[in-house]
């Protein structure tokens, strides 16, 4: 009984509602404003965009995508990616060029479309 009690304390994830970002830390915090984790601003760069449980960092040339505990899951160079519009609950969109394109949480392309005209 006390084995499955822990095991399923470790399968519900904290997600993220809300990062809070000063000049030197991007703080993650849950639907209840309670902190999850805070994270240096060298480690990590500009915070672009967070789905609930991920969010994706641009720095030094790359995108990367944080897990809530900080542990990079996936990157991408941004000369692949173009800029990230937007994040949302599993995908991460992007424009390159004359180009949308479509990429999971773990930066595998899953779709693209031709851009509207600026």
């Amino acid at each position: 009984m006390l084995l499955a009690l822990l095991f399923a304390g470790n399968i519900i994830a904290q997600e993220i509602a809300y990062i809070e970002s000063d000049r030197n830390w991007h703080r993650l915090y849950d639907a209840k404003g309670k902190l999850i984790k805070g994270f240096a601003r060298s480690s990590v760069g500009e915070v672009v965009g967070w789905g609930s449980t991920f969010f994706v960092g641009k720095n030094t040339g790359f995108y990367r995508v944080f897990d809530v505990k900080g542990r990079v899951t996936a990157s991408q160079s941004i000369g692949n990616v173009g800029d990230v519009l937007s994040v949302s609950s599993e995908t991460i969109t992007s424009r390159k060029g004359s180009w949308i394109l479509i990429w999971d949480k773990k930066f595998k392309k899953i779709g693209s479309r031709p851009a509207p005209s600026r």
